[in-house]
């Protein structure tokens, strides 16, 4: 139980890989609140928008009152609008970039102070192999986690004097989530396929277990960090 007696949010937490990572830091211990759009306010769960400032505020006061604090933000809700970038409708680029990157800064500003009154405070950002490795039709998505990891870098630098890590985790192609929308194509999947060394797709656990790992006490010395979780993937 190395997360005992520790509150965790975790965005985009009530469906796919997000559902997966609420489930394995409760299972470590974790108080955990996830946040969603659409979701209903039950203790454990509770209605968010990222990309609106005065959502989010809520959010985390919600948390602060029913639990007293917070340990662990897990910013993981996320969104993509498929296209060329050249005839992507500028509203699907917006909307991409606004709940990517702006709404986990929205995320990481809100729950600042309660971090950083934790004393050991954890945030773990989830970028994706496009961010490093695009691909044509994914563009929006692709420039949204490729900024999340500059992102991560500078508030990493910038909360380390208060005892805050923040990091990334960046899956490869995964069984949960968008991942499915790759697995479920012929064509993505027989391209990557040969390109993975470990033969096989990864699953939401062996996601959620490298969030668990940058959420423990244990990895207080990484900080700034992009953890790939992709299989050896290398294309």
């Amino acid at each position: 139980m190395i997360l005992k007696g520790k509150v965790a949010i975790v965005t985009g937490g009530t469906t796919g890989l997000g559902a997966v990572v609420a489930r394995t830091l409760a299972d470590a211990g974790a108080t955990v609140v996830s946040a969603a759009r659409g979701a209903s306010d039950t203790g454990d769960r509770f209605p968010v928008d990222v990309t609106d400032r005065d959502s989010v505020d809520a959010l985390v006061s919600t948390v602060h009152e029913r639990h007293g604090g917070l340990d662990v933000l897990v910013a993981n809700a996320g969104i993509n609008h498929p296209g060329p970038l050249v005839t992507l409708p500028p509203e699907q680029w917006n909307d991409v970039l606004a709940t990517n990157l702006t709404g986990v800064l929205n995320c990481v500003r809100a729950a600042a102070p309660l971090l950083r009154a934790a004393g050991e405070g954890r945030i773990v950002t989830m970028s994706s192999l496009l961010g490093r490795r695009p691909i044509a039709g994914a563009g929006a998505y692709s420039v949204s986690k490729a900024a999340l990891e500059t992102l991560t870098r500078v508030l990493a630098a910038e909360l380390a004097g208060d005892g805050v890590t923040v990091n990334a985790v960046a899956p490869g192609v995964i069984d949960e989530g968008m991942g499915r929308d790759i697995l479920a194509s012929d064509r993505l999947w027989n391209r990557l396929r040969g390109s993975l060394a470990a033969g096989r797709s990864g699953t939401g656990a062996d996601v959620a277990r490298a969030v668990l790992f940058l959420a423990a006490p244990e990895s207080s010395y990484i900080n700034g960090h992009v953890l790939n979780v992709d299989g050896g993937l290398n294309f």
